[in-house]
């Protein structure tokens, strides 16, 4: 135990802070880390270096190399620079690299050196050039700030939703600020600066003085600041060698430390643990490291090399030329274990666990004196957390062999925590490896979540390692195994030295059917890499016709996206189809493209008859469908046209198509109806009223209305009405004029070919019994039980069915016998059935 705390230094009586190396870096830099722009992102992320930035001293013919390594040091791209000269870098929270130029552009630029976009900081950065800039991260995402040589600043919360704020001018500022920073409070971002003895804090609205409370008298000058991980804590470096530290709402002092030192530092950050109470912050100058606290000592190391300071949620990585380091505070688990004679619960486990191996009755005593106190419960849970903030593998065996040593002494011991922190560190370890080079402790794991750690394996084309940590945690194919393996596919078309034939059968080898794939997204990335054939070769595997069509007209591939629209049997996609061809092709290619696609064709013609009558015309025109011509003119002369010239003109027009289809039917039908056309516009003229429009029945109907029988009877004969329906015209009129001694006259002219029971039923129809009763009396015998019915006289319909004999006429009139009224009658009835019977 003594040489494994031999690393521990403390600061003050309540907390160790420990440094060890985590990785030997084996990059091959050809300068020192001063001589370079540096930017390494937080969680164990990448290390971007800009080399030989625009200095003096460089010759003007040098151009600056742009360099990311993995966090262990492991090369990942490198080109040279070839835009504007940089004034800083920095790293998104989706690990972009952002590039702040002098002319205020901000270059993004992938893990893999791969340019993704770029913007501007507006006109006014433009003008002014950029003095300084820093990277943030908020909650909104990562922001950029900048100082302009007008020592003004701008600031945009997240550059993914680009909206620049000036901030407020400082008055009296003529020169740079001697240190200035980003602070996130209540939501919003703010910039501190010192200008001499003065801080001054910029929100969005306005410019307010503020002063550290409790700081030692005799500063002139703040030379650097640094916040918190959190944005919760500020620390500030004076010119009189004084520390700082305290709330970064500047109301509350936390504590202050005379280091002796006025050099300015290189580098201050802080270095604090979630949960903790205790605040520390790492000051680095050039060949010295000091962490200070609320201690009256601090902890020194010397620093061999030059080294550059990563701000983490727990710690600070501290890499060099040579080395990656972690700085920390001991984790409370950890250090109750391992402290020198600790006799807490998990320390005297871990020595429990130790004799059982070497089968030492010892063993028994320890496990007896932790049962005693009723401590082993939080034995277990000491070794099981204290596993979780080890860094190295052979320290998480022991403590967890410790852990489950002391869960067989448990009856109840819920086996989750234990079994989740197994799987925990056996990612961590994976990812921790050299080769991969993403050196997360557990709370910075805890923190960042297990999808995004997959996204940035994925990022960094660990495809195998993402899939294999999938699979061990059992995630969600969708959200686990498909996503990644949708990811790899899209990296796979980018491979530009594979023919498209091997790309589409490895990647449908790999993907198959597995849910939640998209092979249109796939495509979608091989197009936008320029190679179209591939795109279309996926898009065969794709099963949903609405994710193939709209990609196809992207490419311009009109034509396959409509067969793949109409084998879909999507109307409304084969509609999205059409209406792109219509666009762009022209009218006699696009005509020719629906003749060979008859369901197309028709769909497209379904359309036009709402929308575009004239292209219909034009396409029977094309096809010579005589028939539908006629058809489409005989409409128009309907709705188009007003004038009775211009309808009869498109009536002929339509009589000439019909008579070209072989349609004689329809066209002596069309001739007629411009034969009636004619003729009601001549009644219109003669007699005044409204005859266009109308049937020719209801033209004879308005005739005899009007009391133009001669006429009527004249239209009739012209128009060859049958006789019969000739007599239900005029019937059905004179009953509605109530003309009755005019209908007595139409009845007595001739024989009725209608018969006279419709002559009851209009009389009736109109509540006219007594008119009525006339008719019923010449109606035939066939008829006379129904009629005699209708005008009421029950008794004689009776007396008329005896006499036929007729079974159904019986029943009729019986249904119609009311109570006492009919009583008689239906007695009789009932007895000439009987007598019937006999018979």
């Amino acid at each position: 135990m003594d040489c494994y705390t031999a690393n521990w230094n403390p600061l003050g009586e309540s907390a160790f802070y420990r440094k060890y190396e985590l990785y030997s870096m084996d990059w091959d830099l050809k300068e020192e880390l001063r001589d370079c722009l540096v930017a390494a992102a937080p969680y164990g992320g990448p290390i971007a270096l800009l080399r030989n930035p625009w200095r003096k001293e460089k010759p003007a013919s040098v151009r600056p190399v742009l360099e990311i390594y993995s966090a262990s040091g492991m090369p990942l791209a490198s080109l040279l620079w070839k835009s504007g000269p940089v004034v800083s870098l920095g790293w998104s929270a989706e690990e972009e690299l952002l590039c702040v130029q002098e002319d205020g552009a901000v270059l993004v630029y992938g893990l893999h050196g791969d340019f993704r976009r770029h913007f501007s900081m507006g006109n006014e950065v433009l003008q002014n050039r950029v003095l300084d800039a820093r990277i943030f991260h908020t909650e909104f995402g990562s922001g950029v700030a900048i100082l302009t040589g007008a020592h003004r600043f701008t600031l945009s919360a997240n550059v993914g939703d680009l909206k620049l704020r000036r901030m407020p001018e400082v008055p009296g500022l003529q020169s740079a600020p001697s240190c200035w920073t980003t602070l996130c409070q209540e939501r919003a971002v703010h910039i501190l600066l010192a200008m001499g003895p003065d801080l001054y804090l910029l929100d969005h609205a306005a410019c307010s003085a503020v002063t550290p409370p409790g700081l030692a008298p005799g500063v002139s000058s703040f030379l650097q600041m640094a916040v918190s991980f959190t944005y919760r804590h500020l620390a500030l470096f004076t010119d009189t060698g004084h520390i700082w530290m305290g709330t970064s709402s500047l109301k509350e002092k936390l504590c202050e430390f005379n280091c002796n030192i006025r050099a300015p530092p290189k580098q201050m950050v802080w270095c604090s643990r979630p949960r903790s109470k205790e605040r520390a912050v790492v000051v680095a100058w050039e060949r010295r490291l000091m962490v200070v606290g609320d201690a009256p000592e601090s902890i020194q190391f010397v620093l061999d090399e030059d080294s550059y300071l990563v701000p983490e949620l727990d710690g600070v990585r501290i890499f060099s030329r040579s080395t990656l380091e972690f700085l920390h505070e001991v984790p409370a688990a950890s250090e109750e274990i391992f402290k020198i004679a600790s006799m807490a619960p998990g320390a005297l486990l871990l020595e429990a666990q130790k004799e059982y191996e070497k089968e030492s009755q010892k063993a028994d005593e320890y496990l007896r004196e932790i049962q005693e106190l009723g401590q082993l419960t939080q034995a277990v849970q000491q070794c099981i957390e204290a596993a979780g903030h080890e860094h190295w593998p052979d320290m998480q065996k022991s403590l967890l062999r410790a852990a489950s040593f002391g869960k067989c002494f448990l009856d109840r011991f819920p086996p989750d925590s234990f079994v989740r922190m197994c799987q925990d560190l056996r990612v961590l370890n994976a990812v921790r490896d050299y080769h991969i080079g993403i050196p997360l402790t557990y709370s910075q794991y805890k923190q960042l979540t297990i999808q995004v750690l997959l996204d940035r394996l994925v990022l960094r084309r660990l495809y195998p390692l993402a899939i294999q940590i999938c699979e061990y945690l059992r995630l969600p194919e969708v959200q686990g195994v498909s996503r990644i393996l949708a990811h790899w596919a899209c990296y796979k078309v980018q491979q530009k030295d594979v023919s498209d034939e091997d790309v589409a059968r490895a990647i449908n080898q790999k993907l198959g059917d597995t849910p939640g794939v998209s092979y249109s997204d796939i495509a979608a990335r091989a197009y936008g890499c320029g190679r179209t054939e591939l795109a279309i070769k996926l898009l065969e595997y794709e099963p949903r016709s609405g994710e193939q069509v709209p990609l196809l007209l992207k490419m311009k591939r009109s034509k396959l996206a409509l067969n793949k629209a109409i084998e879909s049997g999507d109307t409304d996609l084969v509609f999205t189809v059409l209406l792109h061809l219509k666009n762009e092709l022209n009218r006699g290619d696009f005509f020719m493209t629906l003749r060979n696609q008859p369901m197309a064709l028709s769909l497209y013609r379904q359309f036009c008859k709402h929308q575009e009558l004239e292209t219909l015309k034009d396409l029977y025109n094309q096809d010579d469908n005589h028939q539908e011509l006629g058809s489409f003119h005989i409409r128009a002369s309907y709705a188009a046209e007003e004038r009775i010239e211009g309808r009869v003109a498109a009536l002929q027009t339509a009589a000439d198509a019909f008579y070209k289809a072989k349609n004689e039917f329809g066209a002596k039908a069309t001739e007629d109806q411009m034969r009636l056309l004619r003729l009601q516009r001549r009644l219109e003229d003669e007699l005044g009223g409204q005859f266009l429009d109308l049937s020719v029945h209801d033209t004879v109907t308005t005739l005899i209305l009007g009391g133009h029988n001669k006429r009527a009877e004249q239209l009739a004969r012209d128009f060859r009405i049958p006789d019969k329906r000739l007599w239900w015209l005029k019937l059905t009129a004179l009953a509605d004029l109530e003309d009755w001694e005019e209908l007595e006259k139409f009845s007595k002219s001739k024989k009725s070919p209608i018969g006279y029971l419709p002559f009851v039923e209009i009389c009736m129809k109109q509540h006219n019994k007594y008119e009525a009763k006339k008719y019923a009396s010449r109606v035939g015998p066939e008829q006379k039980v129904k009629a005699l019915l209708l005008v009421g006289d029950v008794a004689q319909a009776a007396d008329v069915a005896i006499e036929h004999r007729n079974e159904a006429e019986l029943s009729l009139v019986l249904s119609h016998c009311t109570g006492a009224t009919d009583g008689a009658t239906a007695d009789k009835i009932q007895r000439a059935r009987a007598q019937a019977q006999k018979k």
